[in-house]
């Protein structure tokens, strides 16, 4: 009480009018000097500050570890598909089927010259007469000019005796990587897209990777014995699953050109040459058969710039049909695994 009388006495005093706030200041020592309270505000706003930054730093670290760790399980690189150039990323040798469309052919060889992953070009001539001297010195100035990166393909033509399908997956004895792309004359993959689809062969290179998915499905039991049908892509898309990609356009290890020729019954080489047909069907059960496995799918846009092939022309799915039943019955048991797993560049998708 005397200590609130005395401030009292003082104010009134000095001819000024009591205030419980003026009181209450003279209290806390602070009423005539504002700077104490303006540190103690501006000390409170920096810790404030400090903290804020402390959380957003935490925050920062975190989300960068995530990162790091949800990376490689997922089991995808982001950097893969755009620096596959690097030497000892890798490359892949191109073998592309032709038979008397030089015009296709040059189109193709100028793109796959391009794509940075490409090593070598081997084109599979299967034709009664040889290349003509005009032909090769055209296509080899092609690569050379066409190539983006410092290390140029090597660009040569495969001749064969023959005109035989079995002949597009002969052995090659000096070819330079375990990867082989192959292509018919009239398919572009666009670079990027194939440079993808070598990064998910790199994942899984035993087996089949590629653009043009195929399937087949148990139909009906004939005299005990198993029939099965060859779905197209119509049907691909309908059941959502598959068994095979084609060989106009999918990767495989060059193991399988050895293991093709020199392993697999001779009775499906012959089967393939006299039916000029379904040589891509034996490479799928072949490779199946060896890894008990199923192919993988990589969606992404292919181009097709020839007229249209074998697979329009009338009778075509029996064929395929009846191709699919005679090797399994050569196989004797039915090696293909179907999935419906398919590959995806996620940066190039709206929605995972």
């Amino acid at each position: 009480m005397s200590t609130l009388i005395a401030i009292r006495d003082a104010a009134l005093t000095a001819g000024g009018e009591y205030s419980p706030a003026k009181e209450k200041a003279a209290n806390r020592g602070i009423y005539n000097g504002r700077s104490p309270l303006l540190h103690r505000r501006v000390k409170q706003l920096l810790g404030g500050l400090k903290f804020k930054l402390l959380f957003c730093l935490s925050l920062l670290c975190l989300v960068v570890w995530f990162s790091s760790k949800i990376g490689p399980f997922m089991g995808w690189d982001p950097d893969l598909s755009s620096s596959i150039s690097v030497p000892n990323r890798g490359s892949y040798t191109v073998l592309i089927n032709t038979w008397k469309r030089n015009s296709l052919l040059k189109q193709s060889v100028a793109h796959y010259a391009s794509c940075s992953g490409t090593d070598a070009i081997h084109v599979i001539w299967s034709e009664s007469d040889p290349p003509s001297d005009q032909l090769r010195a055209h296509l080899k100035n092609i690569v050379l000019k066409k190539s983006q990166t410092a290390h140029k393909p090597n660009f040569r033509f495969d001749l064969n005796e023959e005109d035989n399908l079995n002949n597009r997956f002969k052995p090659i004895s000096d070819l330079r990587t375990d990867a082989i792309f192959s292509v018919d004359d009239d398919v572009i993959v666009p670079c990027r897209t194939l440079d993808f689809s070598f990064t998910v062969w790199q994942s899984a290179p035993h087996t089949m990777v590629g653009f043009v998915p195929r399937m087949h499905w148990l139909d009906e039991e004939k005299n005990g014995m198993a029939h099965y049908k060859y779905g197209g892509w119509w049907s691909v898309w309908w059941m959502g699953t598959y068994s095979m990609v084609l060989t106009k356009a999918a990767f495989f290890h060059q193991k399988y050109l050895d293991l093709y020729t020199n392993k697999m019954p001779s009775s499906i080489h012959d089967y393939v040459m006299r039916e000029r047909n379904c040589e891509d069907i034996a490479m799928s059960l072949l490779v199946a058969n060896a890894t008990d496995t199923p192919p993988i799918w990589v969606k992404g846009k292919i181009y097709e710039i020839g007229s249209s092939g074998i697979s329009s022309l009338n009778g075509h799915s029996d064929k395929r049909n009846k191709c699919l039943n005679d090797f399994v019955s050569l196989y004797g048991t039915m090696p293909l695994v179907s999935t419906n797993v398919k590959a995806v560049e996620a940066r190039n998708e709206w929605f995972w």
